[in-house]
């Protein structure tokens, strides 16, 4: 099931990385931009015609009644309602550390220049649904926005089989004072959100996991709309030594790789006898998981274990990858950690599964995945916030600038340029 390279490391982990390009066929593009066409002119009724045609469900309300969110915490297992409280509280903390403040610096005697920012007026929150539900996913895109400041945010999901929406998800609403939730999801909802429609108004910014074709729709509409990221299939690397427990890696191998056929799990050990022992583990312990179909076709096709002849490979290799997991089971983890500068989030040492992060300890589970976090991070609070430069110059200041001004205007033939400023003179 998990495969064992030794030679041409660098040439089959590219491959893996590469699996998550947007590499679609005209069939699927046309489809989408008929989709987006067809609710920009239509509206809500394109939306409840897709809706039905690939969800299998009649919607007759798009909005989901306020007063079911409010009541959906009675519906709800006291214990989960407490770990969703514990988990908000966690997750706030975090990224309460992420708001920035506005500056002033000093340009002249009494002139000065700084950065504002400011939340967008509007965020639309995808949420991934039908029949499956995500209350983490709706607190990692909504907790950021709310400290933000952002006076107005949405999330649209699609319904489940009964044509609702799951009480855990709307607990979680209620918990956080959302009262905005619309039963769409697909390339449908991304174009309601960008453009408008009769029930669902237009938003700033789209944040949030979704569909093949939700993704397409981002890519599609960027430019009308703000984004976050376009995420591709989830993606973790291990890097593990003689000192890992193969217990530890071969479940986390499969942890994440029950996320998705698409998902990659991938081991890089320096030891041959680890790299075995891991593959036992994960033949044994798959056969008591319930997703088992989705992991075996997960880690037949994009996982492995590649065994490195020097430990000096690790962050090379890692940086390489620049997964959207990296997690680290070496005897010194935290000098490793320190060397990587390619990875959306580092779970650092044999008691942080990423699990934890995916739900509970506080950092962003919106990651940058396909090798992106090479130049892309985790999903924040500055997701949600315009930057605006400020600037104010008096007379005199002006004046002790204008000869510098006028050199650099016309040293590019700009002459209106520093005529704009001589003439205050």
């Amino acid at each position: 099931m998990l495969k064992i390279y030794k030679n041409d490391i660098e040439k089959n982990l590219r491959k893996i990385v590469a699996r998550g390009a947007l590499d679609l066929d005209r069939r699927e593009t046309h489809a989408v931009r008929k989709i987006i066409k067809d609710v920009q002119r239509h509206g809500d009724r394109t939306v409840r015609k897709y809706t039905e045609k690939f969800d299998y469900v009649r919607i007759k309300n798009l909005r989901v009644d306020p007063l079911e969110i409010t009541l959906a915490r009675g519906q709800i297992d006291k214990d989960l309602l407490k770990a969703l409280r514990l988990a908000i509280k966690n997750i706030a903390d975090y990224h309460l550390k992420q708001v920035p403040k506005s500056w002033l610096i000093k340009t002249g005697k009494k002139s000065h220049a700084g950065l504002r920012y400011s939340p967008v007026g509007s965020a639309g929150v995808y949420v991934p649904g039908g029949r499956a539900v995500y209350p983490s996913s709706f607190l990692m895109n909504v907790i950021p926005a709310k400290l933000a400041g952002v006076q107005r945010i949405c999330v649209v999901t699609p319904p489940a089989p009964d044509g609702g929406a799951h009480p855990t998800l709307l607990a979680a609403a209620c918990e956080l004072g959302i009262d905005e939730i619309y039963l769409c999801g697909g390339a449908q909802a991304i174009a309601a959100l960008t453009y408008g429609t009769e029930t669902i108004p237009r938003v700033d910014v789209i944040v949030g996991p979704g569909s093949i074709y939700m993704t397409l729709a981002k890519k599609m509409l960027y430019g009308a709309v703000g984004l976050d990221k376009l995420a591709g299939p989830s993606d973790c690397l291990i890097l593990a030594d003689k000192t890992a427990n193969p217990k530890f890696v071969a479940a986390d191998l499969l942890a994440q790789s029950e996320h998705d056929p698409l998902a990659s799990s991938l081991l890089i050990t320096d030891s041959e006898v680890l790299a075995k022992k891991v593959t036992a583990e994960v033949e044994k312990q798959i056969k008591k998981l319930s997703r088992r179909e989705i992991i075996e076709k997960s880690l037949n096709d994009y996982g492995g274990i590649f065994v490195i002849e020097t430990p000096a490979d690790f962050v090379r290799l890692a940086d390489l990858v620049a997964p959207e997991h990296l997690q680290i089971m070496l005897k010194n983890p935290e000098k490793i950690a320190e060397q990587v500068n390619n990875a959306g989030a580092i779970f650092i040492g044999a008691y942080s599964p990423v699990a934890l992060g995916d739900y509970f300890a506080g950092p962003n589970h919106v990651l940058p995945t396909g090798g992106t976090a090479r130049f892309a991070s985790p999903l924040g609070v500055d997701d949600f916030l315009k930057k605006t430069s400020l600037l104010e110059y008096t007379k005199s200041d002006l004046k002790t600038a204008q000869k510098q001004l006028n050199i650099l205007a016309n040293a590019e033939g700009f002459t209106a340029h520093a005529s704009s400023v001589n003439v205050r003179f």
